[in-house]
């Protein structure tokens, strides 16, 4: 299960829809959202995960936004957020869940990747969630660890396989464009000079014919730098979009080197990292993207009766 913020609530939808076709998960593996997910699906409490989901609002997100003045390195310190999810699902030891569970994080030192299968399932999880920038990273012995889907945004090389099983990737941030305002409000002279004449003022002939030229000008103008697509990209907007460029050709090169059997795709503009105010929306949308890729996958490889 990968990484994608918000758009990581897919996974309960996806994992639902597994389970309602008759699917048995014998093991799981995430970063970053992914993580929680997998996580508190491992415990056995995916349930108890998805009602306090649904119960996040914008209020909830502001309350859990412990800003971190103390350090320069994040906007987050993260410990409000981990707070909360412990409430819905204790922390266990990873090796304790009801089903092999690997999460992946990124350290910072090394460049390497990191997978945990033993230890805190929340240190492991508050360390794969640790979004450059805007949570503090984990310290762990001389590890200094960040969000996994910097280095591997679908970790599907590290699920436990066993012989005969099937490998199922949810991919949050498939390919798709960056969308763009390429909009502009033409101005409506003619109504705007049938407007003076209704106050009873006359216009003379010469006047309009100026007011009518300045009017294509002035959206002459506008048309023109609407469709300088450069204009509609900021500061931020362009580092966002660098990393979701890198996101998306991490996944890729993983769906290279380890192919799943079934693939369901999220398109990574489909909902932003701090939609958790949309959850309801964001589950369903995993459960029919799965119900498809299923679907895709059962016409090729019938199910045995």
């Amino acid at each position: 299960m990968g990484s994608g913020g918000a758009r990581g609530l897919a996974h309960i939808g996806a994992i639902e829809e597994l389970e309602e076709r008759g699917y048995e998960i014998t093991s799981i593996a995430g970063c970053s959202m992914g993580s929680i997910i997998a996580g508190m699906y491992a415990a056995g409490q995916l349930e108890e995960a998805k009602e306090w989901f649904l119960r996040v609002d914008k209020q909830l997100i502001l309350r859990m936004m412990d800003i971190n003045l103390l350090s320069g390195n994040s906007l987050v310190k993260g410990e409000r957020i981990m707070l909360e999810l412990q409430k819905v699902v204790p922390d266990r030891p990873i090796e304790s869940l009801e089903i092999p569970c690997a999460i992946v994080a990124s350290d910072m030192r090394s460049t390497e990747e990191v997978i945990f299968r033993t230890g805190s399932l929340f240190e492991a999880i508050r360390a794969s969630i640790s979004i450059p920038l805007f949570f503090k990273p984990v310290q762990i012995g001389q590890r200094l660890l960040i969000d996994g889907g910097i280095l591997n945004p679908l970790p599907l090389h590290v699920v436990d396989r066993r012989e005969g099983d099937i490998l199922v990737a949810m991919d949050i941030s498939g390919k798709d464009s960056m969308p763009m305002d390429t909009t502009y409000e033409s101005i409506d002279v003619e109504g705007k000079l049938e407007a003076i004449r209704a106050r009873g003022w006359n216009v003379p002939k010469s006047l309009e014919q100026q007011v009518r030229s300045l009017g294509k000008r002035v959206d002459a103008i506008r048309q023109q730098r609407a469709a300088d697509l450069g204009r509609n990209v900021s500061f931020v907007g362009l580092l966002d979009r660098m990393s979701d460029m890198q996101i998306q050709q991490n996944t890729l090169l993983s769906l290279r080197l380890t192919p799943p059997d079934v693939h369901a795709v999220m398109p990574q503009y489909a909902f932003t990292t701090f939609d958790f105010d949309k959850a309801e929306e964001i589950i369903e949308q995993g459960r029919l993207l799965m119900r498809k890729a299923l679907d895709d996958y059962e016409k090729k490889c019938p199910i045995a009766e």
